[in-house]
Formats: C-alpha cells, sequence, structure tokens
C-alpha cells in the first residue's frame, strides 16, 4: 500500500514531476524506425506527456523535436525536410536537430532573436530497428546495449502492441509479479478452450533477487508428477524493461548462448496511457552476423486486443496483461491495495524507484546510466555465444556442458501450440510467418 502522495511521485511522468525526471535520464523507444521512411519522413509521437515529431533526414539521419513551433504554435508536423533541419510550414523558421533557429524569413536582418529562441529538441539513436530518444538533461548517457537489442549473432522481430489507457507502472509492476501466468495465461486459454489443459505447472515457490540492473523474479515449479523445477529467473531492468528467455526449453542450452531472448518495452507516453513494444532475438543457426545498426527487423503489429464491443477479447498473452493493467484505472489507486506475499517483488521494485528518483532530486545518475564505454560493451543477462574469425559458436563452460534439457509436458505444450488461435504468429504480405511474443515463447 502506498500514499496518495508517493503514488503521485512514482507514477506521473510530465516534465518537471519526480518519476518524470527520473524516466528523463533514460533513452526511451520512440518508435520502430521503418515507420519513418523517404515518402513519408515524419511521424507524430508522444512520450513523457510531451508532443514531438520524429523525422528521418533524405541522409538517414533521425531528429525529434517539439511539435509546436517556437514562433506561434503551428504543427512542425507539416513542416519541409530542408538542409539538415525541420522548417516550419506557418512562416518558414527553419530549426536545426539541436533545436537551434538557422532562418527567420521576414525578420529584420540585424534581429538577434534566432540567436536565443530555441525549439524542444531530443537527440535521436537507431539499433536493432528502433529508434531511441533521450529527453533529458546533457550530456546524455550511452544508449545501453543490451544483449536483446545489441547482439550481433542473430536477427530480430520487432512487435508493436496498441496503446492502452493506463500508467506505465502498472505494466511494469507486472514485471515483478510472479504468480499470475497461472490464472491470467494458462487458465484463461484453458477455459476458453485455447488450450486443452493448463499448460503451467502449479507454482510451489518463488523468490526475488536485487542486481545490478534492477531485480530477477524466480519461480519454483511442481506438481505434474515430474522433479520440481526452479527457472532461471526473468530479469526486470530498471526502470520500464522485461527481459526473457527459453530457460533452456526445446532444445535451448541456456548456458551457451543458443536460446532466443527477448524484451518488452512499456512505454510511458503520458500519466494515463502506455505502449509496449515487444522486441525478439534470435540467434543464427549457423552463428552469421547482422550488424544490429544497420539491420532492419521484422516488424509485425498486434491488431487489436479487443472484441468489437470493447471487451478485451482474452485471446492471446497482450491481451491477457493489458486486460489487468487497464482495468485497475488509469492511474491504479495503490492506497486501496492489500499486498500479499507473492507481491514482495512488486514492493521491492518500488522501493527501488523511489531510491533511484531521490539520486536524480540530488543530482545523482541512476542506475543503468552508462558513461563508461568499457561497461557499455555488450550487458549480458544470459551467456553468449563466442565469435571466432566470422562465425559464432556456443559458449562451452562446465554448466553449458553438464546442462541437461527440461521439457516439462512437452506433448501437451506441442498439441495446445497447434490449438493456439493465430494471433500468436501474424502473416505478412509476401506470405512469411513470423513468430511474435506468444510464440516465441507463451510465458511472462
Amino acid at each position: 500500500m502506498l500514499t496518495t502522495e508517493l503514488n503521485e511521485r512514482l507514477t506521473r511522468v510530465g516534465p518537471g514531476t519526480p518519476g518524470g525526471e527520473l524516466l528523463r535520464r533514460y533513452w526511451q523507444v520512440v518508435c520502430p524506425a521503418a515507420e519513418l521512411t523517404p515518402e513519408k519522413p515524419k511521424k507524430r509521437v508522444r512520450i513523457l506527456g510531451e508532443d514531438l515529431v520524429a523525422y528521418r533526414d533524405p541522409d538517414g539521419s533521425y531528429g525529434l523535436v517539439g511539435e509546436h513551433c517556437a514562433h506561434r504554435g503551428c504543427s512542425l508536423y507539416y513542416g519541409f525536410l530542408e538542409n539538415g533541419g525541420l522548417r516550419c510550414a506557418y512562416h518558414g523558421w527553419l530549426w536545426d536537430r539541436s533545436g537551434k533557429c538557422l532562418e527567420q524569413p521576414f525578420e529584420p536582418a540585424e534581429s538577434m532573436m534566432k540567436h536565443v529562441v530555441r525549439q524542444a529538441a531530443y537527440p535521436v539513436q537507431r539499433i536493432a530497428g528502433l529508434l531511441f530518444a533521450y529527453l533529458g538533461p546533457t550530456p546524455a548517457p550511452m544508449l545501453p546495449r543490451w544483449d536483446v537489442v545489441a547482439r550481433e549473432d542473430g536477427t530480430r522481430v520487432i512487435e508493436v502492441q496498441p496503446m492502452i489507457e493506463c500508467n506505465w507502472l502498472q505494466a511494469q509492476e507486472n514485471s515483478l509479479d510472479p504468480t499470475h501466468v497461472y490464472y491470467l495465461h494458462g487458465h484463461t486459454l484453458f477455459k476458453k478452450g485455447l488450450r486443452k489443459q493448463n499448460s503451467y505447472r502449479p507454482i510451489t515457490n518463488y523468490d526475488f533477487e536485487p542486481f545490478e540492473h534492477g531485480i530477477v523474479k524466480k519461480r519454483f515449479y511442481g506438481g505434474d508428477g515430474l522433479n520440481g523445477y526452479q527457472e532461471p529467473g526473468h530479469p526486470a531492468v530498471f526502470p520500464n524493461i522485461l527481459r526473457h528467455h527459453t530457460e533452456g526449453r526445446d532444445g535451448d542450452n541456456p548456458f551457451d548462448g543458443s536460446m532466443n531472448i527477448d524484451m518488452h518495452f512499456r512505454i510511458p507516453i503520458d500519466d494515463t496511457h502506455t505502449q509496449v513494444i515487444w522486441l525478439g532475438f534470435t540467434p543464427s543457426a549457423d552463428g552469421s552476423f547482422t550488424d544490429p545498426y544497420e539491420e532492419e527487423p521484422e516488424l509485425v503489429y498486434v491488431d487489436t486486443l479487443w472484441e468489437e464491443n470493447g471487451d478485451f477479447h482474452m485471446a492471446t498473452y497482450p491481451s491477457h496483461d493489458s486486460m489487468a493493467w487497464v482495468t485497475q484505472g488509469p492511474i491504479f489507486n495503490r492506497s486501496a491495495e492489500n499486498l500479499g506475499a507473492s507481491d514482495r517483488g512488486i514492493a521491492l521494485w518500488r522501493e527501488l524507484l523511489e531510491k533511484q528518483i531521490a539520486i536524480v532530486e540530488t543530482g545523482g545518475d541512476p542506475i543503468n546510466t552508462f558513461r563508461d564505454p568499457e561497461q557499455n560493451r555488450l550487458i549480458e543477462f544470459s551467456p553468449t555465444r563466442e565469435r571466432i574469425g566470422d562465425r559464432y559458436v556456443p559458449r562451452d563452460s562446465e554448466a553449458a556442458r553438464s546442462w541437461q534439457e527440461y521439457r516439462p509436458g512437452a506433448r501437451e505444450a506441442r498439441q495446445a501450440n497447434k490449438l493456439q488461435p493465430n494471433k500468436s504468429k501474424i502473416g505478412l504480405p509476401d506470405g512469411k510467418v513470423v513468430p511474435t511474443e506468444a510464440a516465441f515463447y507463451g510465458k511472462d
């Protein structure tokens, strides 16, 4: 339970709010890079309560500026890309990527105003087919090279989910909730006739381990006649990311770098709207190399989370999760909750969030802001493969050699996947089928 005052402190994301100032210390996902093309190089975006325009210059570089021109508020979305900047369609003021005014047509030649006035503008970087922006004070930290984002030995898929009407923290706290999978996902799909049985074994215990990048939640399974199983755990990466992996199922050795991994980015649009973008990484079968800075991943969209009448259809994991978050209200009133033992990870996350807000308020850098290139080479949450020559090969270790595959209910799981609705895979126009979040892992 939180006081109303503390709840406001943790959840509000606008400029000048405690939570908003913290979130501005991190590079946030703006949109997939593929949404900006030479034919349509501009896109309205909203993030952290700010209305912005993202654009792609003819040379392939990117910019992000406040949508409303600092002259008289006209939308720059309708502006013209010229000379490495964006010219307002109303009176022609030209802004460069840093927010500096380059030209003010029809103003006196001796006017000094263009040297004083500034347009809100933020740096943008591209990696893994996503555009990240930094909305905080300078100097900006380095864009984190998380393993899902920066590994070179495979390819990625981007899944864009619809924007939902709730605060970002409701989505992120789900990352610290180890028990929701049994009923929200497994039991729901069974009761809807989409699976022959609940694909989750009973959860017998759970644990939460703080680490340098956030908190890892772990589950212990049992109850189906097999030996008990402790999963390696899923890291909740501060402040608004969940990182997954396949935990050594279906032949993927979790210690040699061959398993699939992914991240959920819970993007704070404003106080009461959130968007989830899912990024999945699959190691290449032959160990071949992909440059994450040049890669153009497959891009798929979740068509809808709802039925025609506005109810959540509850046929997919994104619909399940969104129902749970949205029905808590636009900003959940945490003063009315009653936390149990399984909610300890949520309590720990809130403590971490408050601690990092306090660090920012005293002028410090919160966790996961990297300024040393040595600390940002590749941030691994599980072992990766080793590069030998022009190929990546499985990492050799005692753990990798001694690992034995764990396959609880493999036959049932295969049958359940056959019954899964066609929301777990999305057909593309060229006939290819791309695995998305539910098909990748089927759990969070």
